[in-house]
C-alpha cells in the first residue's frame, strides 16, 4: 500500500489531533466539506479511529514522515440490511492536493474493499463544485447515482448540489 512518494498506513488514535486540524482547514474552503470548522472535534476523530481500528478501514497517507491525507470506510448504520454498505470519506490535507495522494488513498481503500467480501457497496457524497474529487471518483469506478439539489447552504447564502456516487465491489473483484 505504498509508492516511493506516499505510504499508506492504518490510522492511530494519536493521529486524531492532526486529522481534526486538517479537516478544520479543509472545511474553510467553501463546498469541500459539509462540516464547518467549529463543528469538528478531536474527541470525535479519536472515537472514530478507535471504532474502525478493528476493521482496518481508516487510513492515513504519509509523505516524508508527514500525514498528508486520510480516508475511511464507515458503517452506514447498525441495521443488518445495511451491513454490506460502507460510506467513504477522503480528505487530502491542505497544501497537498493535486499531487496524486487521493489516487493512492483511493487505491488502498478499494483494495481493502476487494479483500473484504462482506462489503458490496461503497457510497459517498461530493459537492458539485469539487471537480477534482469527482474526477478521482469516476476514474476509480464510482458512478453518479443521485443528486441532492440545493442540499448545502454556504455561509454566503449560495447553495450547492450534493452528488451521490456508488461503487459496487462485486463488479471489481476477480
Amino acid at each position: 500500500m505504498s509508492n516511493p512518494i506516499v505510504t499508506i498506513r492504518p490510522a492511530r488514535v494519536d493521529d486524531a489531533t492532526l486529522l481534526c486540524a486538517a479537516e478544520r482547514e479543509t472545511a474553510r474552503i467553501p463546498g469541500h466539506l459539509v462540516s464547518q470548522p467549529h463543528e469538528l472535534h478531536e474527541d470525535a476523530f479519536a472515537r472514530k479511529v478507535a471504532e474502525l481500528a478493528a476493521t482496518g478501514s481508516y487510513f492515513v497517507a504519509e509523505r516524508d514522515g508527514m500525514v498528508v491525507g486520510h480516508a475511511l470506510l464507515d458503517f452506514t448504520g447498525p441495521q443488518a440490511a445495511l451491513a454490506h454498505v460502507r460510506t467513504l470519506t477522503i480528505v487530502i490535507h491542505p497544501g497537498y492536493t493535486g499531487q496524486g495522494i487521493g489516487t493512492v488513498l483511493m487505491n488502498a481503500l478499494l483494495d481493502w474493499v476487494r479483500a473484504n467480501a462482506q462489503v458490496e457497496r461503497v457510497e459517498l457524497r461530493v459537492r458539485e463544485s469539487n471537480a477534482a474529487a469527482i474526477h478521482l471518483y469516476k476514474k476509480s469506478g464510482f458512478a453518479e447515482e443521485s443528486r441532492f439539489r440545493r442540499r448545502l447552504k454556504l455561509p454566503d447564502g449560495k447553495y450547492l448540489d450534493d452528488i451521490g456516487m456508488t461503487f459496487f465491489a462485486a463488479e471489481s473483484r476477480p
